[in-house]
């Protein structure tokens, strides 16, 4: 009888257990940026402030509720003056947008390459943004207490054209490239 009085308990549970929810680990994440400079080289940068979560669902296999933000003025490239001019209205105007939202649904896991068709809103403007990434791998964290946490390691690429969110500063010129390469690595922890 307590048996069958803790299946009936549990069912529940088991009946959600398929979709996890998960959150970046804002100590293991890089969101960086590679951008044409003159034609000369790419200068690279990174963001260091960013929040998220997603649900992952086992059963279907794929990730929803995609919601990703980043702060705009923890926008880093080693150099003060140029981090500056990035945070001005030139750029990200930080002050008016002080986050760039990324969100995506329905996003089906493939074994070796997964297309997300996302949304990006970045100066006030949604444009859609493809991201082309992988799940390295998911198990318990080796490290911390008694107990661990299951996590996921993701890898993504992808390409955000600025003009499209009105950001034009240089781009006539050829002194700033348009094209902007995102390098996204990031671990997220069940929640």
């Amino acid at each position: 009888m307590i048996k069958r009085f803790i299946i009936l308990l549990l069912l529940p549970v088991f009946a959600f257990a398929s979709q996890d929810r998960y959150k970046i680990d804002e100590t293991h994440f890089a969101v960086g940026f590679l951008v044409d400079h003159v034609g000369y080289a790419k200068t690279l940068g990174m963001f260091r402030e960013i929040e998220g979560e997603y649900t992952h669902d086992l059963t279907e296999n794929k990730i929803n509720d995609i919601n990703i933000k980043i702060k705009t003025n923890s926008v880093f490239t080693n150099h003060t003056k140029r981090d500056e001019h990035l945070m001005s209205p030139d750029f990200l105007n930080v002050d008016k947008f002080p986050e760039m939202i990324f969100t995506a649904d329905n996003v089906k896991i493939e074994k070796d390459e997964t297309i997300i068709n996302g949304n990006l809103t970045l100066l006030g403007i949604t444009k859609p943004l493809v991201l082309t990434g992988k799940i390295n791998k998911i198990a318990k964290y080796p490290f911390g207490g008694i107990i661990k946490p299951y996590v996921m390691g993701i890898s993504a690429r992808g390409v955000i054209k600025r003009s499209e969110h009105g950001m034009m500063y240089a781009i006539q010129d050829n002194l700033v490239g348009d094209d902007i390469e995102l390098i996204i690595e990031f671990e997220a922890r069940r929640q």
